[in-house]
């Protein structure tokens, strides 16, 4: 149990500082390693029975894949990340109440993921069955009050979406309490603001988009995978036609890049490269601009770890 806890610490903290892309392969060793044990997952009705292994061991198991799961989601490796957060999920499932908490996390990943691969009715029915459930702790029914209303801005339900993004900040308002479980740590104001500003610009309003983007982006310390708020930005102000903000926004960041450690971030950049060669009237110092970060990320771009094709078999 002590050897999977500090797999999963060294994880996050590779997570937190360097971002998914560096973290990865760590954490594709770190399942390969408890394959046997993560593979031997029994049913819930079953557990007490059919696992040998200790509570406290399943526990230690189902976060070390809850963890890798949620890093190659960031890692943009979808297929291997529902397939551990699945893992996860069943063996959160075996262990008493009062330790399955992180099941609510694995959830709220889950929920992102649909959203993210644009099946917001998926993502919608995972919150909505979470929100549904007895006496959450604030904080958690923040973070699935933000996952509905990402979920309804994709499917223009642009009331309801504002309902629970209001809801969500009134939550947060409160600030932390002792029901608050301890892996709700990252949910802050910047990450609300990052979330509200994307769900603004799927809701077609770029300007309360952008400004509640660069108020996440600008926050101080935040793990590594928030440079995606700092990415989004520049793809809204792109799609807005804003070519001067564009040009602002993207030479910043042009040079950050080879830091960027978010699959996700780094595709958000792709995508505003593109906005950039298609859009009209362009000048010519972004599309300039928009070449040297298409060149850039090319620079990034690296072939899958061999360890991506020994899961897909597993």
């Amino acid at each position: 149990m002590e050897h999977v806890a500090a797999l999963t610490a060294e994880l996050l903290e590779t997570d937190r500082t360097a971002g998914a892309r560096r973290a990865a392969p760590a954490a594709l060793r770190a399942v390969a390693s408890v394959r046997p044990a993560a593979s031997a997952v029994p049913a819930a009705s079953a557990a007490s029975a059919a696992s040998a292994a200790s509570a406290a061991e399943r526990s230690a198991l189902m976060e070390l894949l809850q963890v890798a799961a949620w890093i190659l989601f960031d890692a943009e490796r979808h297929g291997v990340s529902r397939r551990l957060s699945h893992r996860a999920l069943a063996l959160a499932r075996t262990l008493p109440e009062e330790a399955r908490s992180v099941e609510l996390l694995v959830l709220s990943v889950l929920c992102l993921q649909e959203e993210h691969l644009g099946r917001p009715a998926a993502s919608l029915r995972i919150s909505s069955s979470v929100l549904a459930g007895p006496d959450l702790p604030a904080r958690v029914a923040a973070i699935f009050h933000v996952r509905e209303a990402r979920a309804r801005a994709r499917l223009r339900q642009g009331r309801r979406a504002l309902r629970s993004l209001a809801a969500a900040r009134e939550l947060l308002a409160d600030g932390p309490c002792e029901r608050d479980p301890s892996w709700t740590w990252w949910f802050d104001r910047s990450e609300l603001d990052g979330h509200h500003g994307l769900a603004l610009a799927d809701l077609g309003d770029p300007d309360g988009a952008a400004a509640l983007l660069h108020e996440a982006a600008a926050a101080g310390e935040a793990p590594a995978y928030r440079s995606l708020f700092s990415t989004e930005l520049a793809s809204v102000l792109a799609r807005a036609g804003a070519w001067r903000e564009t040009d602002a926004w993207l030479s910043g960041l042009v040079e950050s890049v080879p830091d960027i450690g978010s699959v996700r971030a780094l595709n958000a950049l792709a995508r505003t490269t593109r906005t950039i060669e298609r859009g009209p009237r362009v000048p010519r110092s972004l599309r300039d601009t928009g070449r040297h970060l298409a060149a850039s990320l090319r620079k990034e771009t690296v072939p899958a770890h061999p360890a991506f094709r020994a899961l897909r078999r597993s």
